[in-house]
This record gives structure tokens, sequence and C-alpha cells, in this order.
């Protein structure tokens, strides 16, 4: 029988996916796209040599970077899980949101 921990898991991975697969398309254009395109303008050329050896990284590979801020959920339900960059270089987050089915239902930039 899967534990929450086992749930918890596959929507990470679950979202992951979701994120990479938008990356760059029309429906993602408020979503882990403009993340990318705003964070690449915004931080430091130092910030992106350090955790990706690059001045200048590829957009996709900043997806790579994203650490799980949190998931959270009502009545024990994990529906909405935020990734964001390493080192609190931001307030902003990829929101993946799941619905009752437990399948993907939305991707956005939040703050």
């Amino acid at each position: 029988m899967p534990t929450d921990s086992d749930e918890a898991a596959r929507r990470e991975a679950a979202a992951r996916a979701a994120i990479k697969q938008a990356f760059g398309t029309a429906e993602d254009e408020f979503g882990a796209t403009l993340f990318v395109s705003h964070h690449l303008e915004e931080l430091e050329p130092d910030y992106w040599k350090q955790h990706l050896a690059n001045t200048r990284p590829d957009p996709r590979a900043v997806l790579d970077l994203l650490v799980l801020q949190s998931h959270w959920g009502g009545a024990g339900e994990l529906d909405t899980f935020d990734f964001t960059l390493p080192d609190d270089v931001t307030n902003y987050v990829i929101s993946v949101s799941f619905d009752d089915a437990g399948e993907v239902s939305g991707i956005s930039m939040e703050s």
C-alpha cells in the first residue's frame, strides 16, 4: 500500500515532468517559461556561474536547478507543489497544482 511519502514523491516527479513538458509552450506563458526568463534577466551572472558553470545558461538548464520549496493542500491532500531556485535568491515559485484524480491541472508563477 502506498504511503504519503510515496505519493509525495510521485507527485513531485509528476510536477517536475509537467514543468519540463510545458516549458516554452504558449500554454505556459505565465508559468515556468516566465519564471526562467525573468530570473535569467534579473539574477547576476555570478549566480548562474556558481550553480550552472555558465554566466548565461541555457534556459532549460534552469529547470534542472529547481528545488522543492513546499507542498501543501487541504484535508491531508498534496494539492500544490512549489519549486524555486536554491539559495533564497527569489520570492517567486513555480506552483504546480493537482486535481482530485492526482493529475497535474495547472502550472503558474507565484510570489
